[in-house]
């Protein structure tokens, strides 16, 4: 469990660009963080139900990080930074693969790429990397919503550690609650659905989680299986 800041309701009005949105909050225009480069097209409407934090950060360009989107009476967390702390609670409350974790690093650099985690258990350790997952549509859950050649290059840094015989791992954190499958969105980016493939039949554990998501805490609730 991650507990969120206290939030406010407010009101979509615009994406003006990736990372800013215009809102409404009692009424008056602010301006709100984007913390995703996804598109979120089908959250990030105009006159949906959003929450915020205020930004008291000296500096900031704008007044609030946006954090949860109400979608047809779903909460949904848009921040694409929250997925690793809430893995990293997860591990720490119930180990991998049955055993529990003593040893977790984050942002750890190998070959071109700096993956998520380094998890260490006695003398096996396992590298992984953590995406966050926004998109559902009738219960299937899918990554990503709009090419990503950084995902492609993770898939294909964790199959070689696969294939040389390290142990490797990525995880689809589903940020929301009506989700009961994972599958990668073949439509959005062919290239990724085919590395995520590969990487799997290397041996790489591909496996994606689906959220509680409340006003004031998200939780990864439960496994859900991947088809690929």
């Amino acid at each position: 469990m991650v507990a969120l800041p206290k939030l406010v309701p407010g009101s979509f009005v615009s994406r003006v660009n990736r990372f800013r949105a215009e809102v409404l909050v009692e009424g008056w225009p602010r301006s709100a963080r984007v913390g995703s480069s996804g598109r979120m097209a089908e959250l990030l409407v105009a006159g949906a139900e959003v929450y915020l934090a205020p930004a008291h950060r000296p500096g900031r360009l704008t007044d609030y990080d946006l954090l949860l989107v109400n979608h047809r009476g779903t909460l949904v967390s848009v921040d694409a930074h929250l997925p690793n702390r809430l893995w990293e609670e997860y591990l720490y409350r119930s180990g991998w693969q049955g055993q529990a974790v003593d040893n977790l690093r984050a942002e750890v650099q190998h070959g071109t790429s700096r993956l998520d985690f380094w998890l260490g258990q006695g003398p096996l350790h396992t590298w992984m990397e953590v995406k966050s997952v926004t998109l559902v549509r009738e219960g299937m859950a899918l990554f990503p919503d709009a090419p990503t050649t950084r995902g492609a290059r993770h898939a294909s840094e964790l199959t070689q550690i696969a294939a040389a015989g390290g142990a490797a791992a990525i995880i689809f954190v589903v940020q929301r609650a009506d989700a009961t499958v994972f599958t990668p969105h073949i439509e959005a980016d062919p290239a990724f659905a085919a590395a995520l493939r590969l990487a799997r039949q290397y041996g790489v554990t591909v496996c994606a989680y689906g959220c509680d998501v409340r006003l004031d805490t998200v939780t990864i609730a439960r496994e859900m299986p991947v088809l690929c």
